[in-house]
């Protein structure tokens, strides 16, 4: 025979409202939603592709830097001769740029070329491209210098010529531009430094077209030559790439502190009325008040006396 139970007993587990939490919001089980896997699945995403913009930078750090060993090592190397340092008219690596060359020769003065839109101090003007046939017979790009636009921004006032006869040159080593889509030239003008254009201005004859030269020095001098854009090296700076590195890196922390935050804050709203959670919340409020300055006890006076 079965025992009824007294009024204030039950066969079951006392209801969740006992403890001022429905079932469905105590706990943690909110944070297996699908809003908040979401927000984990977006965090994720967001600290990625920080990893892959911190990656860029470490990168571009690593790339200054080795352009500034070449500098360092090439700019005021001992100058080497042209056909050892260049075997072939193709021949340049990246770590050859601004190693110092010599090579004797004639210019071709009536093949000269100017470069438009080249700016020097601030100022508009061409850079002077003059062909040097060296001993072996070819070609090499030699840029003379900066001349300032003319009356006409379509050319120079006037190009002061190169020496004639025998001369021996000195140059520092660039690699050929790329073009610029839009930048046309005709005449005995090119958009921009690129070789094979210049090869082709030339009448396609044997012309280097892996590197040209920065003019350093000629002898004989001419009495009057275009202003050398090069004289110093450059600023041998590697950038804020590291800091930029680091930043991406607390950007993607961050994305996971903000996460945690917002998951705690609502735990707290939907567990505010368990008794243990309105404990820890009294615990909290009493830490914060115990971290309240003189000058805060004297604000709420003076907000008291008023």
């Amino acid at each position: 025979m079965n025992t009824p139970l007294p009024d204030n007993e039950s066969s079951g587990p006392s209801d969740a409202s006992d403890t001022g939490a429905s079932p469905a919001s105590a706990g943690w089980r909110f944070a297996f939603s699908r809003r908040w896997l979401g927000y984990l699945a977006f965090a994720i995403v967001f600290a990625i592709a920080c990893g892959c913009l911190s990656a860029w930078q470490l990168a571009r750090s690593k790339e200054a830097a080795a352009a500034n060993a070449v500098i360092a090592a090439n700019f005021n190397s001992h100058p080497v001769p042209l056909s050892e340092e260049l075997p072939t008219l193709t021949s340049f690596d990246a770590d050859q740029q601004w190693t110092r060359v010599t090579m004797t020769g004639t210019y071709e003065r009536e093949k000269q070329l100017l470069v438009r839109n080249r700016p020097f101090n601030g100022g508009p003007g061409f850079e002077v491209l003059t062909p040097l046939r060296t001993e072996t017979g070819a070609l090499f790009i030699v840029d003379r210098g900066w001349v300032p636009t003319g009356n006409s921004e379509d050319s120079p006032e006037s190009v002061p010529a190169a020496p004639a006869g025998t001369v021996t040159v000195v140059a520092r080593l660039k690699p050929s531009e790329p073009g610029i889509a839009g930048r046309t030239a005709s005449g005995n003008q090119v958009g921009t430094i690129q070789l094979s254009v210049v090869k082709e201005k030339l009448g396609g004859a044997d012309v280097y077209t892996g590197a040209y030269g920065l003019l350093d020095s000629e002898k004989p001098a001419p009495a009057e030559a275009p202003t050398l854009t090069v004289t110093d090296p450059p600023t041998q700076d590697e950038g804020l790439h590291w800091s930029y590195m680091i930043q991406w890196i607390i950007f993607a922390l961050i994305g996971f502190f903000g996460l945690g935050y917002a998951l705690l804050t609502e735990y707290r709203k939907r567990n505010e009325d368990d008794p243990e959670e309105r404990a820890r919340a009294e615990e909290r409020r009493r830490k914060r008040a115990l971290k309240r300055t003189d000058a805060d006890v004297e604000d709420d006076l003076v907000d008291a006396a008023r």
